[in-house]
């Protein structure tokens, strides 16, 4: 039976506050702080758990080998001889942010049935952009049924695909057909705009998506010159309902409209800019929540704490569900660590609509597989992390035998094996 799965990312070992995502300002603000690998890996686990106890069908992406010695051969050097800006790219643990490992569309949508995938290039960022050979070699395996998957490779450069992050789905129900957006970016002051809108158009193409069922929506200006460095921090839908920023996207009005055409029972919950300014918007990551539909039939926020902290946001939060809106449960979980690297509840998971039975059962969550996760990183995972602590041979060392311990644990060494 086609189901929401979603699979988040694993906090890798390596996590460090090394400040190398421009335009992400969590990221910018911690730049230098002193990381803590372990409770960040236990904090995502932890809504991993709750997530499951909520009824929720709930995978896992293992966390990539660091430091990647292989990136480093091709840019003529290696761990000690690089530079420090260098070999921070190569320990990045960004790869735990699973929305950006790939777009997802399944079944209902795509001219043969089967549920596409395909890998996120990532190319704005060095950082992110070695990512996608390993990424595309774990979907690879937990996708492998080709009867009811298709992975494809990256989009080539120069086009920059983010992946899940700038894309939504919207339908009436997870397992009925459904209309797919596509947010792209021009341009954001300051920053980067990271998705192509070239990019979106070829991984509709290559989905085998009807384009009377396709949107292609550009992200504002403003929301990316805020911070909105991914469309995912300014609004999420579920099923039938578009939860959104009033300032997301440049057009809202064109966009709303075409919207319900496509699909006449969409509910739009549009938060004004006078209730919520876009930068409480971003710094609590309101829009980053998991929006997720309960085995009751009813929709559910997973928030961090942050949002809770930020008064307009939990006041607006509280009235909404007060009130007669299609959200009606909030969930708030403690994800500083890894928030604090610039990325929410929605960053951490990538949503597959498929048969959890025509999944690879290794990446899918049971209590018992996340308790022995829990344990192994308590064991294995650094207490602390400093960016000096970046330069260390024995850190590099402990690293690659954290994230072997884990691919052991969970059967999957063939992921230790691979060259990537």
């Amino acid at each position: 039976m086609l189901t929401e799965i979603n699979f988040d990312g694993i906090v890798g070992p390596s996590h460090n506050y090394a400040g190398l995502s421009l335009g992400n300002l969590a990221s910018a603000k911690n730049a230098g702080k002193v990381a803590r690998p372990r409770a960040a890996a236990l904090q995502g686990l932890a809504k991993m758990r709750a997530n499951l106890e909520r009824g929720l069908a709930q995978g896992f992406f293992l966390p990539q080998r660091r430091p990647d010695e292989g990136w480093l051969r091709q840019l003529g050097t290696d761990m000690a001889s690089a530079s420090a800006p260098l070999r921070a790219n190569a320990l990045s643990a960004s790869s735990m942010w699973a929305a950006n490992a790939a777009t997802v569309s399944p079944g209902p949508d795509t001219a043969d049935g089967r549920c596409h995938l395909t890998v996120a290039n990532l190319v704005t960022m060095p950082h992110r952009s070695h990512e996608w050979r390993e990424t595309l070699a774990q979907l690879q395996i937990a996708f492998a049924n080709e009867a009811h998957f298709a992975v494809h490779p990256p989009v080539p450069a120069p086009f920059g695909d983010e992946g899940a992050a700038n894309h939504m789905r919207l339908c009436a129900g997870h397992d009925r057909p459904g209309i797919e957006v596509f947010v792209y970016g021009e341009s954001g002051g300051p920053f980067p705009a990271r998705q192509h809108r070239e990019a979106s158009a070829a991984v509709a193409r290559l989905h085998g998506l009807a384009p009377e069922r396709t949107v292609l929506a550009l992200q504002s200006e403003a929301a990316i010159a805020a911070g909105a460095f991914h469309n995912d921090v300014v609004a999420v839908a579920n099923e039938r309902v578009l939860f959104t920023h009033e300032q997301a996207f440049a057009d809202r009005e064109g966009l709303y409209t075409e919207l319900r055409g496509k699909l006449p029972e969409i509910e739009i919950v549009e938060v004004p800019a006078s209730a919520v300014s876009l930068a409480d918007a971003i710094s609590s990551y309101l829009f980053n929540a998991q929006l997720v539909t309960l085995p009751s039939d009813e929709m559910a926020l997973v928030l961090p704490g942050e949002a809770r902290e930020t008064p307009a946001v939990w006041q607006w939060l509280e009235a909404h569900v007060a009130g007669n809106g299609p959200i009606r449960h909030l969930f708030v979980h403690d994800l500083r660590e890894s928030m604090a690297n610039g990325g929410g509840p929605a960053c951490l998971r990538l949503r597959v609509v498929a048969d959890p039975a025509t999944v690879d059962p290794r990446f899918i969550a049971t209590p018992e597989k996340l308790s022995a996760i829990e344990a192994l990183v308590a064991r294995l995972w650094p207490e602390q992390l400093a960016v000096e602590d970046l330069a260390s041979p024995a850190l590099w060392q402990e690293l690659v035998t954290a994230r072997a311990a884990l691919c052991r644990e969970l059967g999957l060494e063939e992921l230790d094996r691979g060259a990537f």
